[in-house]
């Protein structure tokens, strides 16, 4: 069975595979606070976006998305400040990602709270009027 692409999905992963080769490099440097801080928030987008792909419910599926847009915000932290140093090797690829990543979650967030208003809307109306 083949699957339909799904975007968001797709740039997760490839934003984690960016992450652990930056991190690989940050621990060579011996530079394990921050290499550890950011792998663990920004596999975790993905990791909650993958969870969120077989929700119990639309209700189910917008709180995991919401968490990882969170992570997404986390993992725009460190990034920013191993730019923000000069002893951290470049990573204006991983901002540029995860900013698109960040817009995304954001707008998948948005479009389900208002499907599921409108899902919840019809329901309370078929049952009181």
């Amino acid at each position: 069975m083949e699957t339909k692409p799904n975007l968001i999905v797709d740039l997760t992963i490839e934003f984690s595979l960016l992450l652990i080769e930056y991190c690989e490099k940050l621990e060579e440097d011996r530079r394990y606070v921050i290499s550890n801080q950011l792998l663990k928030a920004g596999t975790s987008i993905g990791a909650n976006v993958h969870e969120a792909q077989s929700p119990e419910s639309k209700a189910d599926f917008i709180p995991k998305m919401k968490v990882a847009a969170k992570e997404a915000n986390e993992s725009e932290y460190w990034p920013i400040l191993c730019k923000r140093s000069s002893a951290y090797p470049d990573c204006d690829y991983l901002l540029e990602k995860v900013t698109v990543i960040q817009r995304i979650l954001s707008k998948i967030i948005s479009s389900s709270k208002i499907g599921l208003r409108t899902k919840i809307q019809l329901w309370y109306l078929s049952i009181f009027t």
